[in-house]
């Protein structure tokens, strides 16, 4: 009877506790997938400036896009004058973009042939573009629809040119 009263010892005393396992590492354990990682961080640092690069070098276009979207949304534009505000914006574009020295003394066909070398196509010399040279000294003003021609094309090379 002195046996059932007593009372058992704590069961859970005897038992030993379960190992952790070692912490798993974030770093990679192989040599090759180390430089993987170093060669894709390097490769997207310099994606990175090279974004931050054109970006910046690439302002004068989007300034110059910007100033011809107002100048066509503008109602009192006049024709003889918008083709004279599109030259100007033609030849302050390509000033932003090349040296002073070969853009500034260009004239007439001279400038439309160099727009058409930095552009990649001969619409200056043969087509709309004729009319960023001959608008403000023709007596009449350009249509509606050259005037439209001309404005994409002053856009297209904006956004196209090459320097």
């Amino acid at each position: 009877m002195a046996d059932a009263q007593t009372k058992p010892a704590d069961p859970l005393a005897g038992l030993i506790d379960i190992p952790l396992p070692q912490e798993v590492s974030l770093w990679p354990q192989t040599w090759p997938l180390r430089i993987a990682i170093v060669l894709a961080a390097v490769l997207a640092v310099w994606a990175i400036w090279r974004f931050v690069h054109r970006y910046r070098a690439n302002r004068y276009r989007r300034e110059a896009l910007s100033e011809l979207d107002r100048m066509c949304q503008t109602p009192e534009a006049v024709p003889d004058r918008l083709a004279a505000q599109l030259s100007l914006l033609v030849r302050r574009t390509a000033l932003g973009a090349f040296p002073r020295e070969t853009v500034a003394p260009l004239t007439g066909t001279a400038w439309l042939a160099f727009l058409d070398r930095s552009y990649g196509g001969d619409e200056f010399s043969r087509g709309a573009g004729r009319w960023l040279v001959s608008a403000p000294y023709q007596r009449t003003a350009p249509g509606r629809d050259e005037l439209n021609a001309l404005r994409g094309l002053v856009r297209r090379w904006i956004r196209g040119h090459h320097v």
